[in-house]
């Protein structure tokens, strides 16, 4: 699926089945809210935190599709298209960052 496919798929999703999309904000705190879902998972996972018996049965790639979904949600109502912005960042990384890392004696 291509993140075109994935825009598309999202929005007639929700003008069928979701009814409609939340509001521009509520989004933004969902998704700070699935985000935060991501870290806490992270941090028993792979940190030195232990599970509850209620993030036990979580997954990480669940989580994660969520972000996404909440994500592509706010580039559907915001008019983005995420295959031109995720090409233009790859250009922005490439022209800021092409020796940087390669130059870095930390890596």
């Amino acid at each position: 699926m291509t993140l075109e496919q994935a825009q598309q798929q999202v929005d007639a999703w929700i003008r069928t089945t979701g009814v409609r999309y939340f509001s521009e904000l509520t989004n933004m705190a969902i998704l700070t809210e699935e985000v935060g879902e991501v870290a806490r998972l992270m941090s028993r996972q792979f940190g030195d935190q232990s599970f509850k018996e209620s993030d036990k049965d979580k997954e990480l790639s669940d989580e994660l599709a969520d972000v996404l979904w909440v994500l592509i949600c706010i580039a559907n109502q915001t008019g983005v298209n995420l295959t031109e912005a995720l090409q233009k960042n790859f250009e922005k990384k490439s022209i800021r960052d092409g020796n940087r890392h390669r130059d870095n004696p930390k890596l």
